[in-house]
């Protein structure tokens, strides 16, 4: 573990963030900062000094969106701050930034409060999103900015729990103009998704592949098209979390084309798996919302990575014991009676930095937009940068040394996610981190965490300049 006082210096490594690609060494000081990056470093007296050749050092991987403890429905996510933050540490994420559920009736603030208190065992840094349900005065948008919290989701899904009308977005909107933040979307058009599984159950069609079918592409890409409609009027920056086809890129293109500021968020499972794990004994362990796609839609979001129409790549991480998806969102004695009752989300935090590295290895992403997609944009859009996402002089010390030949298994006995079933089982990684450092202190070293509970610290972001 480093010492404090001592600070670090890595040596010979590949070094890859803002700055471009090349041949460095990293100190990294006794502030938990970044003390200087340049090539043939002298190590100082008492310093710390890990060999690198033959790696990558890129900065720790900042996943915009998470739900660490999430109540749904009589269930709960299998993942805590603390264990999902130590996974999100062996994996090479040192930042994230969760969405606090605030439920209809409840005050936004006081769920905020809630949410600190239970991410305070956090092992990595961490920020919130706060998600409003109906509308609220600007007020306390202005509340949640001048707290640091600089984003602000809005869902066109699940009209009974979570939907806002288009009356609300707009004033939302607004508000978030003025006060500089964010607006960050889940684009379904629920009022059509609800009138398809009622049609689904009223014929008898209850199993798990109508969560796909009732949740079709093009709603997501109808709803798309009409919050970038709405950004438009308002003069908004908008956030399109989770996009999961070609319909919603498409329209999220469409709208970059007339000048709409808007940016879209992919996750891994759209760019691995398909609608053939909705049928079959384990399909209620593969139920995320949006669902997923066809095989198609995936080459065209990877095509989005690779050409910038794709901004980020997070995970919607959200995952669920086994026995609780069969349970149900009502923890039935009979278990779910059909696809509506299956609690939906996947676990990823850890597995994120290596799935999108896969890309890289395959040819349809450079080792550059790696850091990117993982790193550098979610740090930029959501108010971190530069603290986070680089490896420029006064940045915090979140850093990966990247080992490129590292083979790791991506199946649940091997990961640090408290998961008793992986989407990915049958993934071998050729690539893994070797150390991960947060603000300068080791948390994780040879794919074991070696951090502690409360390390990380919230982290206050920056308003956005309109």
């Amino acid at each position: 573990m480093l010492v404090r006082g001592a600070g670090m210096l890595i040596r010979g490594g590949r070094v890859i963030d803002a700055g471009g690609d090349r041949q460095a060494d990293v100190r990294l000081g006794d502030d938990g900062r970044i003390a200087e990056v340049g090539a043939d470093l002298v190590p100082h007296e008492a310093e710390v000094v890990h060999d690198a050749a033959g790696k990558l050092v890129v900065p720790g991987g900042v996943d915009a969106h998470t739900h660490m403890q999430l109540p749904v429905g009589a269930v709960r996510v299998s993942d805590d701050f603390a264990s999902g933050t130590r996974a999100a540490a062996v994996g090479g994420t040192t930042t994230i930034i969760d969405y606090v559920n605030v439920t209809r009736g409840q005050g936004p603030m006081a769920a905020v409060a809630q949410w600190r208190a239970l991410a305070e065992p956090a092992a990595v840094d961490w920020g919130l999103h706060l998600t409003f349900t109906e509308t609220v005065p600007e007020s306390v948008v202005a509340a949640g900015v001048e707290a640091g919290i600089t984003s602000f989701k809005l869902y066109l899904a699940y009209p009974d729990r979570l939907q806002v009308d288009d009356g609300t977005i707009v004033r939302l909107m607004r508000f978030a103009r003025r006060q500089g933040a964010l607006v960050t979307l889940h684009c379904e058009n629920g009022g059509a998704i609800e009138e398809l599984r009622r049609q689904a159950l009223a014929e008898g069609r209850t199993s798990i592949i109508e969560h796909a079918r009732t949740r079709p592409a093009i709603l997501e890409g109808e709803a798309t098209a009409r919050a970038a409609v709405l950004a438009e009027l308002t003069g908004a920056a908008i956030y399109i979390v989770h996009v999961s086809s070609a319909n919603s890129l498409a329209a999220v293109r469409a709208a970059r084309q007339r000048g709409v500021d808007i940016q879209a968020e992919t996750c891994p499972q759209y760019l691995y798996l398909g609608t053939g794990k909705l049928e079959g004994p384990d399909a209620p362990d593969f139920v995320c919302t949006p669902p997923l796609r066809d095989p198609w839609h995936a080459e065209e979001l990877w095509e989005g990575l690779a050409r910038g129409s794709v901004q980020t790549v997070a995970t919607d991480h959200c995952p669920f014991w086994r026995a609780d998806r069969r349970a149900g969102v009502s923890a039935r004695p009979g278990g779910a009676r059909d696809f509506t009752e299956v609690p939906g989300g996947l676990p990823g935090v850890e597995t994120r930095m290596a799935l999108v590295w896969a890309g890289v290895n395959a040819g349809r992403i450079a080792a550059s937009d790696w850091v990117r997609l993982c790193c550098e944009a979610p740090a930029r859009t959501f108010g971190l940068w530069p603290a986070k996402g680089s490896l420029a002089q006064g940045s915090d010390a979140d850093v990966v040394v990247w080992d490129p030949e590292r083979r790791q298994s991506l199946a649940a006995a091997e990961l640090d996610m408290v998961v008793d079933h992986s989407p990915y089982e049958w993934f071998i990684s050729r690539g893994w981190p070797e150390l991960v450092l947060s603000r300068g202190r080791v948390v994780a070293r040879d794919g074991r965490f070696s951090g502690v509970p409360g390390w990380g610290r919230y982290v206050a972001r920056a308003p956005r300049a309109y």
